[in-house]
C-alpha cells in the first residue's frame, strides 16, 4: 500500500509555523477600530472551526473578516485570511483553490514587506505542488522560501524546509539523506513547544524506517507522534498518525492492528470530509479484507475508496483500488471484472510514469543546486582568509615598508603574469571542451532543445496539440535473430536504423529513440511544421521500401534478413527531457499508445494509419488509400485504420 502522508505532514507542519506565528503577531496588534476587533474575533472563529473540521463554516468565516480587512486597508490580516481559506481547500482535497489562494496571500504579504509570512506561503505552495508529484515546481518555491529565512535567521521556519527536503529525498526513495533532513528539523522541534511539529516530524521519520524495514524504530516514533496528537486533539494528524500505524503493521502482516488503525483513520477522516484519507483508508481496508480472504467486503471498501479518489484525481490510490478490486474478482472466480480492473490498473500505471520522470529532473535541478551551494561556501572561507591575509601584510608593511613594498609589486607581477598564462590556456581547453560538448549534445537533442537545457539547466514538458507518432517493429525478430551470429544481427540492425536515420533527416522528421527492434519518430516537434504529416508517411514508405529491397538482396546472398511492420498516429503529445544523465527527449500521451496499437495491427511491407490521420492528410494527390475496416485494438477497442501506398501516374 502506497502512502503519501509525508507530504501531507509536511504541509501541515509548514502551516503550523506559519500560521501560528501570525496569529501571535496579529494579538499584539494595537486594534483601534470596533470593525477591527469584529473582524479579528470572526477570523479567531474561522481558525476555530477549521481545527474542528468545520470547513464549510470556517469558509463563511475567513470570507466575512476577509471584507472587513479589506474595507480597513489592513492587508497583512488580508493575507491571513486568503491563507487560512487556502489551508481549508486543501484540507477538502481542491488544489486548485488552495495554489490560487496561497498566492492571493503572497501578493498580500509582499504589499507589506511581511517576509516570515512570505516565506511560510512560498513554502506552503511548494507543498501543494509536493502532494500534487510536481517536484520541480515544488523544490523551486523552497528554494525561494529558504532564501529568506536564512536572511531572517529564522531556525525554525529553516527547520520546516529542511524537513520538507528530506520529503523530497524521501519520494526518490533516497532514505538516508531523508533521514538526515528530518534529524536536522528534529534537533530544532525537540527544544521547542511545538508538539504539533515535532509530531509531524516523528510521523514522517516513522514511514520512512518502515519503508526501511526498521519496525522497531518506526513503531517507536509513530507511536509517540500518536500521543502528542491526542494531546494536543488535532484530528488531521490524528488521521495521518493512524494511517502510518496502518501501513506498518501491515507490513507486518499484522492485519488485526493494521484493520484497527486503519478503521480509525477512516472515522476521523470522515468526520472532518477529508477525502483524501477517506479514500486512502478505504482501499487499505479493501486490501487487508483481500488477505483475511473476505472478498465480498473487500469489493466493497475498494469501490468506494476508487470513487472518492477519482472525486479528488488521486491517480496512485486509484491504481491501489483497482489492484485491490482485481485480486477479490480473480478470488470470487469473477475473471471478466477482474480482468476489467486489471486492465484500468496497467493504464494509472502508465500515467503514474511521469511522475517517475518529474523525479529524475527534479534530482538533475535538486543536485546542482547543492553544487551551487557548496561553490557559495567555498566562496565565503575564500573572502575570510584573504581578508586575514590582508591583515598580516598590512602589519608586515608596517614593519618595513620599502622592502615589503617592492616585494609585494613583484609577486603581484608575477601573479598577474601567471594568471594571464593560466587564464588564456584554461580558456581555450574550455573552448574545445565546449566545442565537444555542444557537438555531442545537438547529436542527442533537437537544437532548440539543447539550446534550452544549456540556458536553464533544465527543459519544461510542452504541449503540442497536434504531432504524428510514428513506429515500426520487425516481425518474427526473435526467430530470425536466432539465425544469425551476434555480430551480425547487430550490424544488419544497424545498417536498417542507419537508413532509418537519414530518411527522418531528409523528411525533417525527429527520431526519438529504439527500443531493441522497434524504431520510434515524430513529426512536428519541436518545431511545428505544417507539412510533418505529409513527410511522416512519406518517410514511413521510404523506411518501407528499402526494407524491401534490403530482404531481396539478402536472399540473393542466402542472409537472414528482417520484415518490418510499421504504424503512424496523430494527436496531442507532451514532449520533454527524461533522466539526469544520457539526456533524452522523448513524448508522452494517449497518441503515443494509439500509435504503437497502429503499428502491431499493421501488415508486413505496408504503412498502415489511423482514421484521425487519413481524414487530415486524405486529399493529399501523392497518396492513394485503401480501407481495412474497424481492427479490434488491445486496450483502445475498435480503430478503423488505413494502408497508404504513394501514387504515381506512370
Amino acid at each position: 500500500m502506497k502512502s503519501i502522508n509525508i507530504v501531507f505532514s509536511i504541509f501541515l507542519l509548514l502551516n503550523g509555523i506559519s500560521f501560528f506565528g501570525q496569529s501571535k503577531a496579529a494579538r499584539k496588534e494595537i486594534v483601534t477600530s470596533t470593525n477591527s476587533k469584529d473582524a479579528d474575533s470572526i477570523l479567531n472563529l474561522g481558525m476555530k472551526s477549521q481545527d474542528a473540521g468545520d470547513y464549510a463554516q470556517s469558509l463563511l468565516y475567513f470570507d466575512k473578516s476577509l471584507i472587513l480587512y479589506k474595507s480597513l486597508g489592513k492587508s497583512r490580516k488580508v493575507g491571513d485570511c486568503y491563507s487560512y481559506k487556502a489551508v481549508t481547500y486543501y484540507y477538502q482535497g481542491d488544489y486548485s483553490n488552495a495554489l490560487i489562494f496561497f498566492k492571493k496571500s503572497a501578493a498580500e504579504y509582499k504589499k507589506t514587506k511581511y517576509k516570515k509570512g512570505i516565506s511560510s506561503i512560498l513554502n506552503n505552495i511548494g507543498g501543494v505542488y509536493y502532494y500534487l508529484g510536481n517536484y520541480l515546481n515544488a523544490l523551486n518555491y523552497y528554494k525561494q522560501a529558504i532564501v529568506i529565512q536564512e536572511e531572517l535567521n529564522d531556525t525554525k521556519m529553516i527547520a520546516a524546509t529542511s524537513q520538507n527536503i528530506g520529503g523530497i529525498y524521501s519520494q526518490v526513495e533516497d532514505y538516508s539523506n531523508a533521514l538526515k533532513y528530518y534529524d536536522k528539523s528534529y534537533l530544532i522541534y525537540k527544544n521547542s513547544t511545538d508538539v504539533k511539529a515535532i509530531s509531524q516530524n516523528l510521523n514522517a521519520s516513522g514511514i520512512v524506517y518502515t519503508k526501511l524495514g526498521s519496525y522497531s524504530k518506526a513503531q517507536k516514533n509513530l507511536d509517540q507522534a500518536l500521543i502528542n496528537a491526542d494531546k494536543i486533539n488535532d484530528k488531521q494528524l490524528k488521521i495521518e498518525v493512524l494511517s502510518s500505524l496502518g501501513e506498518l503493521f501491515f507490513k507486518l502482516s499484522n492485519f488485526e492492528k493494521a484493520f484497527y488503525y486503519y478503521n480509525l483513520s477512516l472515522k476521523y477522516a470522515a468526520e472532518i470530509n477529508s477525502l483524501q484519507y477517506v479514500s486512502i483508508a478505504e482501499v487499505a481496508l479493501g486490501k487487508i479484507l483481500n488477505k483475511l480472504n473476505k472478498n465480498g467486503q473487500a469489493i466493497t471498501k475498494c469501490l468506494k475508496g476508487y470513487d472518492n479518489a477519482e472525486k479528488i484525481g488521486a491517480v496512485s490510490v486509484k491504481k491501489d483500488a483497482c489492484d485491490c478490486l482485481y485480486n477479490a474478482y480473480k478470488a470470487a472466480k469473477n475473471d471478466k471484472l477482474a480482468l476489467y480492473f486489471y486492465e484500468k490498473s496497467n493504464n494509472f500505471k502508465d500515467s503514474l510514469k511521469s511522475g517517475e520522470t518529474s523525479n529524475k529532473m527534479m534530482n538533475m535541478e535538486f543536485r546542482q543546486q547543492q553544487l551551487l551551494d557548496s561553490i557559495s561556501h567555498v566562496r565565503k572561507e575564500h573572502a575570510v582568509e584573504t581578508k586575514h591575509q590582508e591583515e598580516v601584510q598590512k602589519k608586515e608593511k608596517q614593519r618595513n615598508l620599502i622592502i615589503i613594498s617592492l616585494c609585494f609589486i613583484v609577486l603581484i607581477a608575477l601573479g598577474l603574469w601567471n594568471r594571464l598564462i593560466y587564464t588564456r590556456k584554461s580558456k581555450k581547453a574550455l573552448k574545445i571542451e565546449k566545442d565537444l560538448s555542444d557537438e555531442l549534445l545537438l547529436n542527442i537533442l533537437p537544437e532548440e532543445i539543447a539550446q534550452e537545457l544549456k540556458q536553464k539547466g533544465f527543459v519544461n514538458a510542452r504541449d503540442f496539440a497536434l504531432v504524428s507518432i510514428l513506429f515500426s517493429d520487425f516481425k518474427a525478430f526473435t526467430q530470425t535473430a536466432e539465425k544469425m551470429s551476434p555480430q551480425n544481427l547487430v550490424e544488419e540492425i544497424n545498417t536498417c536504423f542507419k537508413a532509418f536515420d537519414l530518411i527522418t533527416e531528409k523528411y525533417r522528421i525527429e527520431k526519438i529513440k529504439t527500443i531493441g527492434d522497434s524504431y520510434m519518430a515524430a513529426g512536428g516537434i519541436p518545431k511545428q511544421d505544417k507539412e510533418s504529416l505529409t513527410n511522416i508517411v512519406l518517410a514511413g514508405l521510404e523506411m518501407q521500401d528499402f526494407m524491401s529491397k534490403r530482404k531481396i538482396n539478402n536472399d540473393a546472398d542466402n542472409t537472414a534478413s528482417f520484415e518490418m511492420r510499421l504504424g503512424i498516429h496523430a494527436g496531442p503529445i507532451v514532449a520533454g527531457i527524461v533522466g539526469i544523465k544520457k539526456f533524452q527527449y522523448d513524448v508522452w500521451g494517449d497518441t503515443v499508445n494509439t500509435a504503437s496499437r497502429i503499428e502491431s495491427n499493421g501488415v508486413v511491407g505496408k504503412v498502415n494509419i489511423s482514421e484521425s490521420l487519413y481524414n487530415i492528410i486524405k486529399d493529399e494527390e501523392c497518396f492513394r488509400f485503401e480501407y481495412r475496416g474497424s481492427i479490434e485494438a488491445k486496450g483502445k477497442g475498435e480503430l478503423k485504420m488505413y494502408f497508404v501506398e504513394k501514387y504515381s501516374n506512370h
